[in-house]
């Protein structure tokens, strides 16, 4: 277990500001928000993200973070999603979901070694995990995630 997941507490960026908050164990299932712009922080929908939100949750995250690389044309994204989305709520408080377009930003496939999508790449304490590429069903995506993580109680 992380030093970060045996406290009390973790730190999550907001996926809209930026900004870093504190946030109670006991509250990441609850719908905590970020005390700057009021945004959800866990909201149980995967958050869209640009290059700056997932510099961000990737580098100062302590709670896992599962990222999809997609894109809109692709048919294995678009097939992927609502099992994405489902392995979300599985893993709702547990875990944060989010995807980035490598369509509207492509500097980042190349920044993150990306060479087919959709992929995805788990990060927790400001590093990069283990990454999964290919479509995949909701079982799939949370047994990555709980294997590969560490992730606190349910």
């Amino acid at each position: 277990m992380t030093a970060a997941l045996e406290k009390d507490a973790v730190k999550l960026a907001c996926t809209t500001c930026g900004q870093m908050n504190r946030v109670p164990l006991g509250k990441l299932g609850s719908g905590p928000k970020c005390g700057t712009c009021g945004e959800p922080l866990v909201s149980g929908k995967v958050a869209e993200l640009d290059p700056k939100a997932l510099a961000a949750i990737s580098k100062k995250d302590e709670l896992a973070v599962i990222v999809d690389f997609w894109a809109p044309w692709c048919g294995p994204c678009r097939q992927m999603a609502p099992e994405f989305s489902k392995a979300e709520q599985a893993l709702k408080g547990r875990a944060r979901f989010a995807k980035i377009n490598t369509e509207e930003y492509p500097s980042v496939s190349a920044k993150n070694g990306i060479r087919g999508i959709p992929a995805l790449i788990l990060y927790q304490g400001g590093k990069e995990i283990a990454r999964l590429a290919g479509a995949r069903p909701a079982k799939d995506i949370i047994a990555f995630v709980e294997q590969s993580a560490k992730l606190p109680r349910p």
